[in-house]
């Protein structure tokens, strides 16, 4: 039985259906190849790039108040690196602000809570302690928990971080 895999056109598929159309990002090596390339030349969204995360947590916290629905690119390292942009403003004042966060060297396939790298394996319980609710996307049928985890981060007013646990493949040329 062949390896699940994470196709990125699955991802941004995704993403789209969430009526997500301004992307905030910087550099993920988990993300870049397989769904950020392609993402910046599709003409549905608006790829902003910004150069700390904790920026893009109050650009997309702004955002939220002239109902734009937008999406925070980030790699693990920089969530740690913003944890206190994240409490001080969405998690403190309730607001939709949506991560999708490579795990840089996780194991494909493997619970980021048991990762051998000790920068991913302290991601979940730290968002479990903010209350920061998260889902795992690792293979193309992960992806479907994309849209609900955004639906609902709008219409509960919560951050949500959905934590991209393998290196998505790109796209295919002719999809």
């Amino acid at each position: 039985m062949p390896e699940p895999t994470l196709n990125g056109s699955a991802v941004i598929d995704a993403i789209k259906q969430s009526n997500i159309e301004i992307v905030l990002a910087l550099p993920d090596i988990t993300t870049s190849g397989g769904i950020m390339a392609p993402l910046s030349q599709d003409p549905h969204f608006r790829l902003i790039r910004v150069c700390k995360e904790d920026e893009a947590i109050g650009i997309a916290s702004g955002l939220t108040y002239s109902k734009e629905r937008a999406l925070v690119f980030i790699q693990h390292t920089g969530l740690l690196d913003s944890i206190n942009a994240i409490r001080a403003v969405p998690v403190e004042y309730d607001l939709p602000v949506c991560m999708l966060v490579g795990l840089l060297n996780n194991e494909p396939g493997g619970d980021p809570y048991k990762s051998k790298t000790y920068g991913v394996r302290i991601v979940p319980p730290i968002l479990d302690v903010m209350g920061v609710r998260h889902v795992l996307v690792d293979t193309d049928a992960d992806a479907a928990k994309i849209p609900p985890a955004i639906d609902q981060a709008y219409a509960e007013s919560k951050p949500v971080v959905i934590m991209i646990g393998r290196r998505p493949e790109p796209a295919l040329p002719d999809e």
